[in-house]
């Protein structure tokens, strides 16, 4: 991350000409300032980048009781993708055993979160942000941690791990697992069909796949390996892909149902039989695959756990605490799709 010029109170007052003291009462959302000098004042903040510390903003104001939550922005994803609605229900559990209220954010611009996460520092409307997914590449945890305000992650970084407050399965371990069993019942193809490869979970879930393919004597081909969004039309263009493949790989391992539920509908078209011609593992153990005509092996990742763990690691944050994390345990369930022998 690159060294954050500090910007000051006298800073803030000089471009918007007005004292140190107003602007502190702007900070702590005193009655007394009125709307034309709050909108000036809060207008060059933003233009300089200085939003006030936890400690100094903690000072200035009463906490809100109030928890700022990142929702997904695409629509696709917050309603389609078992995990958020999930994961959302454990945040709402933890936040009520907390005392904390929740607000959403509603923005569905790509470029948006990072403009929510600002608007909710610069309004003082939270004690704290929970982040919902988290990028290898990630300007909001960069920024977060810039202006030193309590967050949370559900995930984890690459890179500061150590000093962030996060939620998070062992995915490494998970695919590793998952794709060492594959191997043990005689798959020698396997396929892998992640999610967006921008995302911290599915390069873990990567790296698992292609260490136990090492350790089973299995080659890692990258003609094997697809990237997607988190979506039914990823599984379906991917799987129409495998299907067509000669050989076709005898295995695929998706990191997660919905995508799986593309694959699979794609392999019944073409007449591939599941497990038969092809065993199919997956994660998240929603509905989708407990209930699809062949039922679906899947890692539960247990969402509500995570989103229960993401208000307790944040509250750690509020109290001043960094680098707090939680793993929850995951669980293979082991069902029709991947039973019988190899092709």
């Amino acid at each position: 991350m690159k060294n954050v010029v500090k910007v000051t109170v006298n800073d803030v007052a000089e471009l918007a000409g007005v004292s140190p003291s107003t602007v502190s009462r702007v900070i702590s959302n005193n009655p007394k300032i009125s709307q034309e000098t709050r909108d000036k004042v809060q207008k060059c903040m933003e233009e300089l980048g200085y939003y006030p510390n936890a400690i100094a903003r903690s000072l200035a104001r009463s906490m809100t009781g109030t928890i700022g939550v990142i929702m997904p922005t695409r629509k696709e994803d917050l309603f389609l993708n078992p995990f958020f609605p999930e994961a959302l229900r454990g945040i709402v559990k933890g936040a009520s055993a907390e005392g904390y209220d929740l607000l959403l954010s509603t923005n569905t611009e790509k470029s948006g979160e990072l403009t929510v996460i600002k608007n909710f520092i610069r309004g003082s409307k939270v004690d704290g942000i929970i982040l919902m997914s988290s990028k290898v590449s990630d300007e909001c945890v960069d920024y977060l941690r810039s202006v030193d305000f309590p967050f949370a992650l559900i995930g984890s970084t690459f890179r500061f791990d150590e000093k962030i407050n996060h939620v998070d399965n062992d995915n490494y371990m998970a695919a590793y697992e998952l794709t060492r069993y594959l191997s043990m019942i005689g798959r020698k193809r396997i396929a892998m069909i992640g999610g967006d490869e921008r995302l911290t979970v599915t390069q873990k879930r990567i790296e698992g796949y292609r260490k136990a393919l090492t350790e089973s004597n299995l080659p890692f081909e990258d003609s094997l390996l697809f990237t997607g969004k988190f979506d039914e039309e990823t599984g379906y263009k991917y799987g129409s892909e495998i299907a067509k493949m000669m050989p076709r790989p005898d295995a695929l391992i998706v990191t997660d149902d919905l995508i799986a539920f593309g694959a699979v509908k794609v392999f019944r078209l073409m007449n591939i039989s599941i497990p038969e011609d092809i065993a199919v593992a997956s994660f998240n153990n929603s509905v989708l695959s407990r209930y699809s005509d062949t039922p679906i092996t899947s890692v539960d990742i247990n969402a509500t756990a995570l989103g229960e763990g993401s208000v307790k690691v944040l509250v750690e944050a509020i109290k001043g605490v960094r680098g707090k994390k939680i793993i929850i345990p995951y669980t293979i369930y082991k069902r029709q799709s991947t039973e019988g022998k190899a092709p």
